[in-house]
């Protein structure tokens, strides 16, 4: 999943994910430490009381519409990357746009930070509240307004979860491609927001490629609409600007997205390897070979048999790493694939070769491949889940030196990921309560996002870069490039209110990160002092 995400400023490759799922290891964020630099000088102190500011945000909202009592601040304090942990100042749950656009001048005038939440699932610390501002939730903007059947589209709310796109859809034998794991539960506004992809996104295409139209709101309460049902639009690709943007640049309240006829048939076929570097040379060759599956996954031996235990998916377990490629259309380029799938994995060395028999068959082989994160976490009291992206053909070479680097460190990595566009995410396992390993933990995770920088491939995937690692922004970017991101941020939000301290780091917070490009032996940033 290469590609158009994380903060997506002018459409580079960028994302970020390390999510601690961890019930021990809580951190306090506050933003105006080491952890929090904000964007570019960061807004300044508010100048209002937040208790003055709910006195006048009450004087439009309903009054279950703002929270300020601290029992029920806590359930916003996170979002699924529990190790980072805030209390917002205020929450707000507007249900009109006309309340959004209120909250937003009110905001702006007064210059108190913004961040904005959808369902709370996303995993890079992308909706953490500010201490000191509003957290406004679109948990209200839940509402399907058209399903479009002719123009094969769906016009909807961005509180309205992803699934039920689909489901609305299927009526009319249509549905929404992009199918993050938590597509049960997450918000079609925040999978832009995060530009999210999912196990179909290598035929398909992410977010941004199914996204048709826009409307947001700026910092100012300005409403913005930015395409519509057609495919294009004259005047600058701001809707791709917007995609993946991480909230940073205004609040989405209505996403148009297309919707695709259901394929006539879907096959799956699932193959075992003896050693992982033959299941990752197996991935170069079925895309070397012109074949484009819907879904071409890859787990590990430690991943395979979490997931089987968990699922009962009918994986084997005493493979080393198993593939699961699924190809979709008419009943006949799906029969001519699968018979070239199958004569290319034995060639590649796979000892076992299943194709699923039936639909039923299909999901629950999917089914464990969907429950890996949660699966991993029945084994381990903590696990940090990466989100790399590297070129297809480094593959092998760098599961390889992921395992030696597992090694290392004495610490258990599990492998899952969409193998079929070099999107990695390596499970780091551990236990918090053990003084010193989420520290090496992180420092292991660090190694394995500089190896992916490395071959040639980016610190990033699709879950966001949020607070977690915007440190390692300054691995992936040079200076010139961070200045550009806060160019764009400061023209959409010129004091800095929405999400500060999200995303993109400043330079000097990478001058003391002191892990910066180094190009033809020239240190970048020289101008910096180093501390």
């Amino acid at each position: 999943m290469t590609g158009f995400i994380g903060t997506g400023f002018v459409y580079l490759h960028f994302t970020l994910l390390r999510s601690t799922i961890s019930a021990f290891a809580r951190r306090k964020i506050i933003y105006h430490g080491d952890m929090s630099e904000p964007l570019s000088s960061g807004p300044a102190p508010s100048s209002i009381p937040l208790r003055e500011l709910a006195r006048r945000l009450r004087r439009f909202l309903p009054g279950n519409a703002l929270l300020d009592a601290p029992e029920d601040l806590h359930p916003y304090e996170c979002d699924g990357l529990s190790a980072y942990r805030q209390l917002p100042g205020l929450v707000a749950l507007p249900e009109t746009i006309e309340q959004v656009q209120q909250i937003l001048r009110l905001c702006s005038e007064y210059r108190v930070p913004v961040v904005a939440r959808g369902a709370g699932t996303g995993l890079s610390g992308g909706a953490l509240p500010h201490e000191n501002g509003v957290l406004l939730s679109l948990a209200k903007f839940n509402r399907i307004l058209e399903i479009d059947p002719l123009n094969r589209t769906a016009t909807v709310q961005p509180g309205v979860r992803n699934l039920a796109i689909s489901e609305a859809a299927a009526p009319h034998g249509l549905y929404y491609a992009p199918d993050p794991s938590s597509q049960i539960a997450c918000s079609i506004g925040g999978n832009v927001a995060e530009n999210a992809g999912g196990v179909h996104c290598l035929k398909y295409g992410l977010t941004v490629h199914n996204l048709l139209g826009l409307k947001f709101i700026t910092i100012a309460g300005e409403l913005v609409t930015l395409g519509g049902k057609t495919l294009d639009n004259p005047g600058y690709d701001l809707l791709a600007l917007l995609t993946g943007s991480e909230g940073m640049l205004g609040v989405i309240v209505e996403v148009t997205v297309k919707l695709l006829p259901k394929p006539e048939r879907a096959q799956v076929v699932l193959a075992a390897f003896d050693d992982l570097e033959k299941a990752g040379h197996a991935v170069a060759a079925i895309i070397g070979a012109g074949v484009i599956p819907a879904g071409l996954e890859m787990m590990d031996k430690l991943a395979i048999r979490a997931a089987e235990d968990y699922v009962h998916a009918g994986y084997p377990v005493e493979a080393q790493a198993i593939l699961l490629c699924e190809l979709d259309g008419t009943n006949e380029e799906v029969s001519e694939g699968m018979a070239q799938v199958r004569e290319l994995l034995v060639k590649q060395g796979a000892s076992e070769v299943r194709t699923a028999k039936d639909d039923t068959e299909r999901l629950r082989m999917w089914a464990g491949r969907k429950a890996a994160f949660p699966a991993v976490g029945r084994i381990s009291p903590d696990y940090y889940c990466m989100d790399g992206t590297i070129p297809r053909q480094h593959l092998a070479s760098v599961l390889k030196r992921i395992s030696e680097l597992s090694g290392e460190y004495g610490l258990q990595v599990a492998n899952v990921f969409h193998a079929g566009d070099g999107n990695l995410h390596p499970l780091i396992l551990y236990d918090a309560n053990k003084p010193g390993e989420l520290e090496r933990t992180e420092e292991l995770g660090g190694k394995i996002l500089e190896l992916c920088v490395e071959v040639g491939g980016t610190i990033t995937g699709e879950h966001g870069v949020g607070m977690e690692k915007i440190n390692q922004m300054c691995v992936q970017f040079t200076a010139a490039e961070l200045t550009q991101f806060h160019a764009i941020k400061a023209a959409f939000d010129p004091f800095g209110l929405l999400n500060p301290g999200k995303a993109v780091p400043t330079l000097h917070r990478c001058a003391e990160f002191g892990r910066l490009h180094v190009h033809g032996g020239k240190l970048a940033f020289p101008e910096l002092e180093r501390f």
